[in-house]
C-alpha cells in the first residue's frame, strides 16, 4: 500500500496537471491566442533554432509529411523560411523569419496582458506573492 506521502503527492500531481491544463487553455482562449500546430511549430523553432523538417517533426511528435505540410503553410505566410543545409546540400533547414518572431511576440504580449489584468483584478498582493513562490516551485519541478 502506498504511503500517505506518496498518495498526497499523487493527488497534488493530478490536481496540478488538471489546473495547469485548464489555466493554459483559459489564458489562450481569453487572449485570442489559441494553440494550433502552426503556433506550436513556431514556438519549437524558437527554442531549437534552424533545424531540418525531420528534426522538427521528431521534436513535435508528428510524421515528416505532416510537418512538411505545416512548414509549407508557414513559409507561404512568410512566418518561416527555408535555407539549404550546408552539410547536406539535398536538405533544407527551417528557420523563423522576422515576421514569425513578431507574431510569437505579439501573442505572448496578448497573453501576458490578459493575465496581468486578471491578477490585478482578482488577487491581493499577498496572493500574488504566493503565486510568485508557486511559479518558482513549478520551475524547479520541470528542471
Amino acid at each position: 500500500m502506498p504511503s500517505s506521502h506518496a498518495t498526497d503527492a499523487a493527488q497534488i500531481a493530478e490536481s496540478l496537471r488538471e489546473v495547469v491544463s485548464r489555466f493554459v487553455k483559459s489564458v489562450r482562449g481569453h487572449s485570442g491566442t489559441h494553440s494550433n500546430a502552426q503556433n506550436e511549430t513556431l514556438a519549437a523553432l524558437e527554442h531549437t533554432g534552424p533545424v531540418s523538417i525531420s528534426a522538427l517533426a521528431e521534436r513535435r511528435g508528428v510524421t515528416h509529411q505532416t510537418m512538411r505540410l505545416i512548414v509549407m503553410k508557414l513559409v507561404e505566410q512568410n512566418l518561416l523560411g527555408l535555407t539549404q543545409d550546408a552539410e547536406d546540400r539535398r536538405a533544407y533547414l527551417v528557420h523563423m523569419t522576422n515576421t514569425g518572431k513578431h507574431q510569437l511576440a505579439r501573442e505572448r504580449t496578448a497573453r501576458t496582458r490578459w493575465l496581468t489584468e486578471q491578477l490585478l483584478a482578482k488577487t491581493t498582493s499577498e496572493e500574488r506573492a504566493l503565486l510568485k513562490v508557486a511559479t518558482q516551485l513549478l520551475d524547479r519541478l520541470i528542471d
